[in-house]
Formats: C-alpha cells, sequence, structure tokens
C-alpha cells in the first residue's frame, strides 16, 4: 500500500535510498536534514516494509513572469528485489493526486541518465530543460565575498536568478543546503542540468500563459493519457481562457508533453507556424537542485 512517511518509515526511506544511489553519509546527511520532510515523501509498504518511494519537494518557479508553487521529484527509487512489480508507477500516479489536492499546475525532475527520458515519458513527463554547457557563477566565490554572512551571500545569488523566467527559484534555507552540500566536495562547478515537467493541470497553467500573452488567440485541444480532467478543448482570446467555447482559429492539437514544452518555450523557434508564433522561445534553467 502507499502512505506518507513517518518517524517509523523514515530510517527505511533513507536506507532504500542509500541501497538505491549509494551517495555518501554526509551527503545524504545534509538532504535528509534540509530538504527530506514525511509530508512530502510517498512510500509502497509491503508487510510493513518500505520498498519504494519518492519525494514531492515544494519549489517556486517563475512562470511567464509570476513566482507559482511547483513540486520537484525526488529520490525515485525501488529496492532491487521489489523491481518490476510496478510500485513506481503507482507512486508517481499517486503523487499527481497529490500535486492537484495541492493545486499545483505543474512537477518537475532531473533524470540522472538519458534512458530515464523514455521512462518518465510514459507518465507525461517531457523534456523542458537543457543540460548546460558553460559554468554558472561559483559559489565559492560568493560565500568568500562575504564571510561569515551567508544571508548576504544569498541576497548576491537570489539577485542572479530571480528575474529569470521559467526558472526554479531558491530560498535562503535551499542556498544554505546547496552551499552546504557543495562544501562536503570543495564547491565543483555547477552547470545548468537537464530536466523535464509534467503538466498536472492544464486549465491552470494555460490560464497563467494566456494573462501574459493576451493578443494571441487560439484554440488548443489537449490529450493526457493518464489524467483524464486535461483532455479538453481550451480557447484563449484576448487574455481569457474557456473550456469547450467556440473555436478560434488556429486550432491546435496536442499531447501534454508537448504542451509542457510550449507554454515553458523549450525550443519553440523551431516549431512550424503556427506554434512558433503563439509561444515564444524561452531558456529554462533548473540549476543547484542539491543533485
Amino acid at each position: 500500500m502507499i502512505q506518507f512517511a513517518d518517524e517509523t518509515i523514515r530510517p527505511q526511506v533513507r536506507e532504500i535510498w542509500k541501497t538505491v544511489f549509494g551517495d555518501p553519509d554526509d551527503y545524504m546527511d545534509v538532504y535528509f536534514r534540509h530538504k527530506y520532510r514525511d509530508e512530502n515523501t510517498l512510500v509502497y509498504v509491503v508487510e510493513g516494509k518500505a520498498v519504494a518511494s519518492l519525494q514531492m519537494l515544494p519549489y517556486l518557479f517563475t512562470f511567464c513572469g509570476t513566482e507559482i508553487p511547483i513540486l520537484y521529484i525526488a529520490g525515485v527509487s525501488t529496492l532491487p528485489e521489489y523491481r518490476r512489480r510496478g510500485y513506481i508507477s503507482q507512486l508517481l500516479a499517486r503523487s499527481f493526486e497529490e500535486a492537484a489536492r495541492r493545486d499545483i499546475s505543474l512537477m518537475l525532475l532531473v533524470p540522472q541518465e538519458e534512458w530515464l527520458l523514455e521512462f518518465y515519458d510514459r507518465y507525461g513527463f517531457a523534456q523542458t530543460f537543457d543540460a548546460g554547457i558553460t559554468e554558472l557563477p561559483s559559489l565559492k566565490a560568493l560565500v568568500e565575498k562575504y564571510p561569515g554572512d551567508l544571508h548576504a551571500a544569498f541576497r548576491e545569488f537570489d539577485t542572479l536568478f530571480r528575474r529569470k523566467d521559467m526558472t526554479v527559484q531558491k530560498s535562503f534555507d535551499d542556498f544554505r543546503a546547496i552551499v552546504e552540500e557543495a562544501a562536503l566536495y570543495d564547491f565543483p562547478p555547477v552547470k545548468n542540468l537537464m530536466g523535464m515537467a509534467r503538466v498536472i493541470d492544464a486549465e491552470k497553467i494555460v490560464r497563467l500563459f494566456s494573462e501574459r500573452h493576451s493578443r494571441n488567440s487560439f484554440s488548443i485541444t489537449v490529450n493526457d493519457e493518464l489524467l483524464k480532467e486535461n483532455n479538453t478543448l481550451f480557447t484563449i482570446e484576448n487574455g481569457k481562457v474557456k473550456r469547450g467555447a467556440p473555436i478560434v482559429e488556429p486550432l491546435l492539437t496536442i499531447d501534454i508533453r508537448e504542451l509542457a514544452q510550449l507554454l515553458l518555450g523549450y525550443h519553440t523557434s523551431k516549431k512550424e507556424e503556427p506554434f512558433n508564433k503563439l509561444f515564444p522561445e524561452k531558456q529554462p534553467q533548473m540549476h543547484f537542485m542539491l543533485e
């Protein structure tokens, strides 16, 4: 069965993480101290034993100039002897339900290996973030610039990213965890991460997009194999969104993966018309995710 973690299950979640990912204890201490929360951890339990888990970490994401709450999926793992039983599929489905209950319209994750792109595609995720080529500003230099004043270092860090659209934002607590983790490895170079997005509430996020791009008028039919409430026709006109309203040309037909890529402006300039005209290209960024 699926349940949220509690003080009894918590050590088992950590043991699953250790077994599957093999991370050193000092890193795990940082992660479980700063990011882990029972109420954000879903666990599959078999005969009283936690055998699979995932975590839903809350962040803010700048979308079309507005910061919205999102959930970042982390620690997706199953003990080796319990794999190929569909536990992760059930945990992901439950995480979608929980995201909807929390009024979350978008979920993100970072696939640690290339083959996971195809795996998560089955669940409606699409690649919307590219791995970076150039190094990001040095955390070490930033911390050394403000010795003994982590708040000042964070304020400068925040100015680098707060106004960037389609970007995962960090709180001071996030920054403190990032610095603590980076210090374990002598502050290695950091680049943007390859990442994926999953639309949970199509109507809500389309509405946010339309408010920012009020001059665009079109109709769009969305297909979502898993979240049936997203299967509908939206008409966007003069910054307003209506479900099943009279069609406004052009009429577009897309699946939930394409919707995420279009709304986040992921390589949209390479799309054919009218997509490249209706959905401005952006540079989605995800970095410093305590990976």
